[in-house]
């Protein structure tokens, strides 16, 4: 009897043992059959097919940016998706590479505007490379572009940035010198009208959105300029942007002749008195009353002039020295550096190398320099009237390349007398130019867009 038991107990345990073991084996090959699909999404069939070591070396040269400069890919296309001639994705590309270097020269050899030019013009470099795409919608310089300079945000931190560093001091203690800002924006409206009239006269086909922000050249302030094409003339940024840059670039060389030409030596001796001392508290009212202005007069320009007079309260608060040192130096830094590479991305030759990029240069110069002209003008006419005499060299200032227009009074006026200091009295109408050229941006945006 105990035999049969212990006989049946076995045959009991072999039984759950089989049984077991079959769960385990249908578990395991539902679970091999789940993750089925999933090994064959992962799955991918080998493509590529073997080639002899000739024709592999030979298909690489075809890749090479030699050939793809002397004989250009018939279905490339340009960064913003349109077909480009022979000649703009091959010689094209060539003479913007070559007006690259020569901005490299001028921003190291002679110190133009190194902080601008460099990136601007490597940024020109990287979006002339053929094949690559980089200035495209998906390169890195497309994607700059458009997450900073298609929506303002780069001028605009620009502007605080600059704000924080002004001091208005100078305009405060002789108000006055706000005219000679204020006269140097006749360059703006000047060129406007001469840009619609070239084009009445077929010479040029500018719409009045293009010759606005052409106009704009003459204020020499390229955030501004910036701004106000992204706006009005996108596809006109590349050239708009190089020629303001390169205009503030070369104050030293464009000015001077034009001031000395229109003063007479005797009036660039003129000394001016001493400034007054401007208290902490006007310092702190000005921003928000130039704030409140625009708000009620021309609320078009508030997103420059707010962001100007934002970064200039911080620094005159006295009471946030690390956002105000952020802003002086860590965030406009960054800031310029994407400002320069993504202004670069317009530089692209079939965007660049077109007629009309030759008649902004023009009217760029001549903007820039009425503008000159009519700031030392007004000083001339200021000094008709009876008070305290201003030296019309300081008129020149009234641009908004700061501070290297102010620098430049000086530097005229010490020519003629080493004593007379100018630097503080130009700077009143160097800081009234920057606002000046945020409301004549505001005007045109306001009458145009």
């Amino acid at each position: 009897m105990k035999n049969i038991v212990l006989k049946l107990l076995a045959s009991m345990m072999l039984f759950a043992f089989v049984f077991s073991a079959n769960a385990a084996a249908s578990e395991h090959a539902a679970t091999v059959a789940a993750d089925a699909p999933q090994a064959s999404k992962t799955h991918k069939e080998e493509n590529y097919q073997s080639k002899p070591f000739s024709e592999m070396i030979t298909g690489f040269l075809k890749s090479t940016g030699i050939v793809a400069l002397v004989n250009p890919r018939p279905d490339e296309m340009s960064a913003t998706g349109q077909p480009m001639s022979d000649f703009h994705k091959g010689a094209g590309r060539v003479i913007m590479i070559l007006v690259t270097f020569l901005l490299f020269w001028l921003a190291i050899a002679k110190g133009f505007e190194p902080l601008l030019l460099l990136p601007i013009a490597f940024g020109g470099l990287l979006a002339n490379i053929p094949v690559a795409g980089i200035a495209g919608e998906h390169g890195f310089l497309g994607v700059i572009y458009q997450m900073g300079l298609s929506n303002e945000m780069f001028p605009i931190i620009i502007f605080m940035g600059v704000g924080a560093m002004t001091d208005f001091g100078p305009l405060l203690s002789n108000p006055k010198t706000a005219l000679l800002g204020g006269a140097a924006q006749f360059g703006i409206f000047g060129t406007l009208v001469g840009a619609v009239a070239l084009s009445q006269a077929g010479f040029v086909d500018f719409t009045l959105q293009q010759a606005s922000a052409i106009s704009i050249i003459g204020g020499a302030d390229g955030p501004t300029s910036i701004f106000i094409a992204t706006k009005l003339a996108p596809e006109l940024l590349g050239a708009i942007a190089v020629a303001s840059y390169s205009y503030m670039a070369m104050v030293p060389i464009i000015q001077p002749p034009i001031m000395k030409a229109l003063t007479t030596e005797a009036e660039r001796k003129i000394k001016m008195s001493t400034l007054r001392h401007v208290s902490r508290l006007e310092k702190l009212v000005f921003p928000i009353l130039v704030l409140v202005l625009a708000i009620l007069v021309l609320p078009e320009s508030t997103p420059l002039i707010g962001a100007f007079m934002f970064g200039n309260f911080l620094k005159e608060s006295g009471v946030v020295e690390r956002l105000n040192d952020t802003l002086q130096n860590a965030l406009i830094n960054i800031t310029t550096i994407f400002l320069g590479l993504g202004v670069g991305s317009k530089l692209a030759a079939d965007q660049f190398l077109v007629p009309e990029t030759m008649f902004i240069m023009v009217l760029g110069i001549i903007a820039f320099s009425v503008g000159t002209a009519a700031g030392v003008i007004m000083a001339k006419i200021m000094n008709l009237f009876p008070g305290t005499q201003i030296n019309p060299l300081i008129g020149s200032a009234g641009v908004s390349a700061v501070p290297m227009a102010a620098r430049v009074s000086n530097k005229v006026g010490m020519e003629y007398d080493r004593t007379n200091m100018l630097l503080m009295h130009a700077m009143g109408p160097n800081v009234a130019g920057v606002i000046g050229s945020a409301v004549a941006a505001g005007v045109l945006i306001s009458l145009f867009q």
